[in-house]
C-alpha cells in the first residue's frame, strides 16, 4: 500500500549529501566529531543541577530544564541538539562518574540532560519515560517480546521518538556493542547499486506493535521504511517487527519486490564499511537522531553476578525545532506535532520514571 507522503517520488534525489549521510569507516577515524569528554567543570555543573533538583522533592519524571538548572554545560547541550537535528546525528558523552552516585542521582542527571534537549516520551504501555535496557530472561522468539529485553542481536532499527538516549550503567561480560548506520548512506548506496528496489522502500508495510496497542488502533501499524517529505528523507524501521506482523490475518503481506528491497537494505546496514561501532563504558551517554540514523546492538553474554549484569538507561525525546513528519507517522507516533510527538501511549498509560 503506497503512502500518500510518498506517491510523488519524481523529486526524489539520486543522492543525499548532508552531514548525517556519513560512512562508518570514515567517521570512526575522526572521533572528535562524535565523542565528547566531560571536563571536571562539566561534571560539577551536572552534579550541582542534580542536587538542586533533589531539594524540590518532585518526581524525576517531571524534571524540566528550569528545575535542572545548568550554567555553562547548557551551551554544549545546545550544540548537541544542533548536531542531532542538522549534523551527523549522533554523539557519545563520556566521563560521567556514575560509580560515585546513587541511582536517584544518576537518573536525575540523565533525565535532566534529556530535558535540556527535548521532552521525554513514554517508552511502553506503563508510561516509563526512563527505560531500563537489560536482559530480563524473555524469549526473543516470542512475538510479544520487545527485543531490547533479551541478550540477542537486535538488528538495525529506529525507535518511536525523534531522539533516543542511552546511559551505560554496566556493560556486558562480552558483546553488546553499539552499532549505528546512516539511513541516507544506505539510500545513496541503493540508488547506485539497485535503483529498481528503491521505490519499494517507500511503500507502507505492516509493523507489529508487540502487544502495546493505543486505544482504537490495530495491533500493528502501517508505515514506509523511508519517507520523502518536505525535502527530508526519514527512516522508520524494525525488520523483526515487520516480519512478526504476519501473525495478524488482516495485515498486508509483503510483495516479492518489497522483501528483496528490505533484504538489500538490511545487507547494506550490516556492511562493516558503512556502520560505526562503539563500546559503551559505565557513565557514557549516547544520543542518536532516529529520523536519519538506525541503531543496533550485538548479542551479548552477561555476568553471572546479577549486580554486574549489562544495564543501560534509556530516554525517548521529542525535540522542538525538528523536521516535519508526514501523516503516515500518526499511527506510530500518536501525533506529529513537533516537540510533542512519539512514544507509546495507551488508555492505561501514566508517565513515571522508575529507578529499577
Amino acid at each position: 500500500m503506497p503512502d500518500l507522503a510518498n506517491t510523488n517520488l519524481k523529486n526524489l534525489p539520486k543522492s543525499i549529501s548532508r552531514p548525517s549521510s556519513w560512512v562508518g569507516t570514515e567517521l570512526a577515524k575522526d572521533s572528535a566529531q562524535w565523542l565528547y569528554q566531560l571536563t571536571p567543570t562539566d561534571i560539577a555543573d551536572l552534579e550541582s543541577a542534580a542536587a538542586q533538583f533533589q531539594t524540590l522533592y518532585i518526581d524525576i519524571g517531571e524534571i524540566t530544564k528550569e528545575t535542572f538548572p545548568l550554567t555553562h554545560f547548557s551551551d554544549h547541550l545546545r550544540q548537541l541538539k544542533e548536531k542531532l537535528l542538522h549534523g551527523i546525528g549522533v554523539e557519545l558523552i563520556r566521563g560521567l562518574p556514575t560509580a560515585t552516585y546513587n541511582k536517584e542521582t544518576i537518573a536525575t542527571i540523565f533525565c535532566g540532560v534529556g530535558a535540556h534537549l527535548g521532552s521525554a516520551r513514554s517508552q511502553n504501555a506503563h508510561g516509563h519515560i526512563l527505560g531500563h535496557v537489560r536482559d530480563v530472561g524473555l524469549d526473543a522468539k516470542d512475538v510479544t517480546t520487545r527485543i531490547y529485553q533479551t541478550s540477542v542481536r537486535q538488528t538495525f532499527h529506529t525507535d518511536s521518538a525523534d531522539v533516543v538516549g542511552l546511559l551505560c550503567l554496566q556493560p556486558a561480560k562480552e558483546g553488546g556493542e553499539s552499532l549505528l548506520v546512516s539511513a541516507e548512506t544506505i539510500f545513496n548506496k541503493m540508488q547506485q547499486q539497485r535503483p529498481d528496489l528503491v521505490p519499494h522502500l517507500f511503500d507502507a508495510v505492516a509493523t507489529d506493535r508487540r502487544g502495546e496497542v493505543p486505544t482504537g488502533e490495530k495491533p500493528y501499524f502501517e508505515i514506509p521504511v523511508l519517507s520523502w517529505f518536505e525535502n527530508y528523507l526519514t527512516v522508520q524501521y524494525q525488520r523483526q517487527y515487520v516480519d512478526s506482523a504476519r501473525r495478524f490475518p488482516d495485515a498486508p503481506r509483503l510483495s516479492e519486490q518489497q522483501i528483496k528491497a528490505l533484504n538489500y537494505f538490511d545487507s547494506l546496514a550490516n556492511d562493516p564499511e558503512l556502520y560505526l561501532s562503539m563500546n559503551l563504558e559505565p557513565g557514557d551517554m549516547q544520543f542518536v537522531y532516529n529520523h536519519s540514523q538506525l541503531h543496533d546492538r550485538t548479542g551479548f553474554t552477561d555476568w553471572p553476578d546479577p549486580a554486574k549484569r549489562r544495564h543501560l538507561l534509556r530516554l525517548w525525546l521529542s525535540i522542538a525545532g525538528d523536521r516535519p513528519l508526514p501523516d503516515c507517522f500518526i499511527p506510530r507516533y500518536g501525533s506529529i506535532e513537533i516537540g510533542k510527538r512519539g512514544g507509546i501511549v495507551t488508555e492505561h498509560t501514566k508517565l513515571q520514571a522508575p529507578l529499577d
